[in-house]
């Protein structure tokens, strides 16, 4: 006995069986098997490809960034950003602020590398930037984390993500180095627009924000440098006279 297994979409109802195939032809088509289908299985009476299912799996993990929290503030100080908030704020950066990148970039994999290139936090967690005591062992944990989590997609989707993550981390193409200088810049806007933000909680001194951020900011975006350090400058005065 054969039963149908209808697909979504133009294309052909396909049976499992044990007759030989039928010929396609224009149209609708009618296709035999005499083995089953290895890419596609039944799920409460529907077909859903491995793909597809794979696909989902790693969109419902990576739900899990929401409850990643950052220590930096939103700006109207509400409450701390999450990762995913931050990724999500910088790939809109990379479009609004692509003109003032240092070298040619294609937008459309800065914004890629923007949206992925905190997953990892899901397992390593977030460590803050002004924090350098807590990022002993991160990058082996975020290694780890890669292959994990982009490991839940198909292969092809897997390779490409783990690409553009390392990619991303090695700051080296001109589209890893903008957008590894607005990754540096977002928080320096947020922290000055909240008082100091996290300069002031973790006690980071100008000459601090200067050694650490200049040069990733500065190598990706030089204009975007010009007007970071300007706002800690500023906020560096006012404190001075408070």
């Amino acid at each position: 006995m054969w039963s149908p297994v209808r697909v979504r979409g133009p294309g052909a109802t396909i049976h499992r069986s044990g007759f030989p195939r039928a010929p396609v032809t224009g149209g609708a088509a009618v296709v035999l098997l005499d083995s089953p289908i290895p890419q596609y299985q039944r799920k409460h009476g529907k077909v859903i490809s491995s793909d597809l299912e794979r696909q989902l799996a790693f969109l419902k993990e990576i739900d899990r960034l929401k409850s990643v929290v950052r220590l930096s503030p939103l700006i109207d100080r509400s409450r701390r950003e999450n990762s995913a908030e931050h990724s999500w704020h910088l790939a809109m950066y990379a479009l609004v602020l692509a003109g003032h990148a240092a070298g040619t970039v294609d937008v459309q994999r800065v914004v890629k590398m923007l949206l992925i290139h905190d997953i990892v936090e899901i397992d390593a967690g977030d460590v803050p930037f002004h924090v350098p005591a807590t990022h002993v062992g991160q990058d082996e944990r975020e290694r780890l984390a890669a292959e994990r989590l982009f490991g839940l997609l198909p292969d092809a989707q897997a390779a490409e993500f783990r690409e553009l993550w390392f990619e991303f981390e090695a700051a080296e193409s001109d589209d890893a180095k903008f957008a590894k200088a607005l990754d540096r810049f977002q928080p320096m806007l947020h922290n000055a627009a909240t008082d100091g933000g996290t300069w002031v909680e973790c006690e980071v001194t100008l000459e601090q924000i200067k050694s650490r951020c200049q040069p990733p900011i500065e190598g990706g975006a030089p204009a975007l440098w010009e007007a970071a350090v300007g706002m800690a400058e500023a906020h560096y005065r006012k404190r001075s006279t408070d």
